[in-house]
């Protein structure tokens, strides 16, 4: 996920404000962690009380699936969120919120890949051929891959500015999820297009921040150039 700097640049309201939220999300992570270890606690909680329905394998994998595109989608929203409510210590919980999207995508995947085909390669490898809702969800699971490989703040100086551009994938993940989603139900349309508005919401906030600051950056610039031409 993009990176953005604390805005700790003074010690006035802003920055007492910044350092609070920072305190108490330091000791609030412990419990977000557990948290998004309810889903699936849930999971083996219905499992051993013979609570997973008719069909266990397709309702342990439309869960997992489920939390995979909320965990992704709300990963997405820690960068809005904290601009507009200048909460900025949320920062230090999109990584892990991150993970755990990636931690149910395999887990996604492992219900299709393990309880659903046996590890059989060739009907995988089909399936992804001529299932395009197969396709889509192969595409945005593998997408993530280099997300959490890279998570590590080792890799966020060692990739610089390319670490950047590489977490960029997280959208063309979550829509991959969505088209996913989208192609697999067919019929009732309606909580994949849920989750297709939040996305839509999430990319338009994120065109009008890119040119809000162009905007300011070409201002800037512009009078940069004007104060030069009058020396």
């Amino acid at each position: 996920m993009v990176s953005d700097q604390w805005p700790v640049t003074s010690r006035g309201p802003a920055t007492k404000l910044t350092t609070d939220h920072s305190f108490m999300l330091r000791y609030f992570k412990p419990v977000i962690f557990l948290a998004c270890l309810l889903p699936l606690t849930r999971l083996v909680w219905l499992g051993f009380h013979s609570g997973l329905g008719a069909n266990p394998i397709e309702f342990i994998t439309h869960s997992t699936g489920d939390w995979t595109l909320t965990f992704l989608l709300v990963t997405l929203s820690i960068t809005p969120l904290r601009r507009l409510t200048r909460l900025y210590g949320l920062i230090r919980i999109r990584r892990m919120l991150g993970l755990f999207a990636f931690f149910y995508g395999f887990l996604h995947l492992m219900t299709y890949v393990w309880l659903d085909k046996f590890f059989d390669v060739h009907e995988m490898l089909h399936d992804i051929a001529k299932r395009k809702f197969i396709t889509a969800g192969m595409t945005a699971f593998t997408l993530m891959i280099p997300l959490a490989l890279t998570s590590s703040q080792w890799a966020i100086r060692k990739l610089g500015k390319r670490w950047q551009t590489l977490h960029r994938l997280v959208y063309f993940s979550a829509a991959a999820g969505v088209v996913h989603y989208i192609w697999l139900v067919k019929a009732d349309l309606k909580k994949p297009l849920e989750y297709a508005l939040v996305l839509g919401i999430l990319l338009m906030y994120r065109g009008v921040a890119w040119a809000v600051r162009r905007r300011a950056n070409g201002t800037a610039i512009a009078k940069a150039e004007q104060q030069m031409a009058a020396q």
